[in-house]
């Protein structure tokens, strides 16, 4: 009960984060701001984050070692629906990579990459919602067609709402705005 009550007040946080960033930038649309404070929230956890193993149990954290995962639960169920998770995940880390930790993909040379990606992965997943006959298809779509953008408010996020101090770990500020949101709310149960 604890965890799903922590995961709630933590959802709220990044929610108003996310609809006070998005309408600073002019972007109003409550869709794509509640999904996006999800992926922030689901990727707060980073058993969430690196959800991908390989079959030696390494977490990966690149696109390419995702993509070329030999993960034998992977390797077996070539499903559609197995496909739109994977694409689902592909397209929230992407996201989540290149928005809040931007530099850090930037500085290794990345980040064309990781939108080009993040564009394709969502319009796999719209593309399987919609022969699904998924009523959420819609969303993955302009996610696909704007990614840049979102992930550009993510950015625009980070720098204004958790950034480090000049000289510091880019990751400090962000980290730190988390460990303390936890402290706080997780004390007050």
């Amino acid at each position: 009960m604890e965890k799903r009550i922590t995961t709630g007040r933590l959802n709220a946080f990044f929610l108003r984060l996310t609809r006070r960033s998005f309408w600073e930038l002019g972007i109003n649309d409550a869709t794509v701001e509640r999904y996006v404070a999800d992926v922030l929230t689901d990727f707060a956890r980073s058993d969430n984050l690196y959800r991908i193993g390989s079959q030696a149990g390494k977490k990966l954290d690149s696109v390419v070692e995702i993509l070329e995962a030999d993960n034998p639960e992977m390797l077996q169920d070539r499903s559609p629906l197995r496909e739109r998770s994977r694409r689902k995940y592909l397209g929230d880390y992407t996201l989540f990579m290149s928005g809040i930790f931007r530099s850090h993909v930037e500085h290794c040379g990345f980040l064309d990459y990781y939108l080009q990606e993040g564009r394709r992965s969502y319009w796999t997943v719209s593309e399987l919602d919609l022969s699904f006959y998924r009523t959420g298809f819609l969303l993955y779509q302009e996610l696909s067609q704007k990614f840049e953008y979102y992930s550009g408010a993510l950015d625009y996020m980070r720098k204004a709402y958790f950034a480090a101090e000049p000289g510091s770990d880019p990751f400090a500020g962000f980290l730190r705005q988390i460990d303390g949101w936890i402290k706080v709310n997780t004390t007050a149960n």
